[in-house]
């Protein structure tokens, strides 16, 4: 669709829709540009509450991806009215208002209309130094590829949903879901990352895919090197696999090639849809020992190494064993 409209142009668009990058980025100062982003869903999880901190943290993590800091945040809320309990939609703003918070920016207002299923999400406005910006269109050969979240949240929930996954194996992975990207960003920014974008709705290697368009570059990734979350592979062997796989290798087409002998199930996995997950990032390989032990000394968090980028061939991503 984007392909019908006239990409804009202004001078201080710094980032726009060219690259598919996470979020939009505008400079209103040399040393200050604005990061804007939206996305919104329906729930994931039964829980409100949980649902709420969920979608904001979704939303925050495309200014996370661009090596920004969120400012401010609008509610986005599609409700039935008098079909759902109104303490739900309490739940879910009230889980959204504590991510936000917890990512030191602030609740501005929203909009809310009546539809017949339940969604919610946020628009975010973000800051950043213009010459401090991470997209994902400067990836280099020989850059090592680091993920910071395990996959294997939608699978997980598609299992939940199925009543084969109970609410107690599921916390594991709202808290991953719930988690935000603040830190892994931060690490990126100070270790100095040539390239970054959030794994999300198109999966690992649909995001990768965008990397390699934006880097024109091929990443390869090594399929066992991938973290997943407890029992993925269970479900994914079993079928629980989101629509997504299909519809992003059907869309990647001959721009994925796939060498030796990889599971069908965790291939699909790579490509499954995931919500608010890690940073997939390209560093310089004589960073990434530097990376990881920032990240876990000061943060707390393990980053994963999955891959390599080398230069451009016949295929955007490469899938091994």
């Amino acid at each position: 669709m984007l392909r019908q409209l006239q990409p804009p142009r202004h001078p201080d668009l710094l980032v726009g829709i060219d690259t598919l990058d996470d979020a939009g980025v505008f400079r209103i100062a040399p040393d200050l540009a604005l990061v804007q982003t939206v996305d919104f869903f329906p729930p994931l999880v039964d829980d409100p509450y949980a649902f709420g901190q969920i979608a904001a943290a979704n939303a925050l993590s495309d200014v996370y991806a661009m090596g920004g800091m969120p400012l401010t945040a609008l509610n986005l809320v599609g409700f039935p009215l008098g079909d759902a309990p109104e303490e739900w939609l309490a739940g879910i703003l009230k889980g959204g208002s504590d991510k936000v918070v917890e990512a030191g920016a602030t609740i501005v207002g929203g909009h809310s209309v009546r539809d017949a299923e339940i969604k919610y999400g946020l628009a975010i406005t973000g800051r950043v130094h213009p010459e401090h910006i991470l997209t994902n269109a400067h990836a280099h050969p020989g850059d090592t590829l680091l993920l910071t979240k395990p996959l294997g949240n939608g699978v997980l929930t598609s299992a939940a949903k199925k009543g084969l996954l109970g609410a107690v194996e599921l916390e594991e992975a709202i808290r991953w879901m719930t988690l935000l990207n603040r830190d892994a960003s931060f690490v990126a920014t100070r270790v100095g990352a040539h390239a970054c974008t959030d794994v999300t709705g198109f999966g690992l290697i649909g995001h990768a895919y965008e990397i390699a368009q934006a880097s024109d570059v091929t990443l390869v990734i090594d399929a066992s090197w991938a973290p997943l979350l407890n029992r993925t592979l269970e479900f994914a062997r079993q079928g629980l696999i989101t629509r997504a796989a299909k519809s992003t290798r059907e869309y990647l087409g001959d721009q994925l090639r796939i060498e030796g002998d990889v599971e069908p199930a965790l291939a699909s996995v790579l490509l499954d849809a995931q919500t608010s997950g890690g940073l997939l990032l390209s560093i310089a390989s004589d960073r990434t020992e530097r990376f990881v032990d920032v990240a876990m000394d000061e943060f707390g968090f393990e980053p994963h190494v999955i891959g390599r980028v080398e230069p451009r061939g016949s295929a955007a991503i490469v899938l091994r064993p």
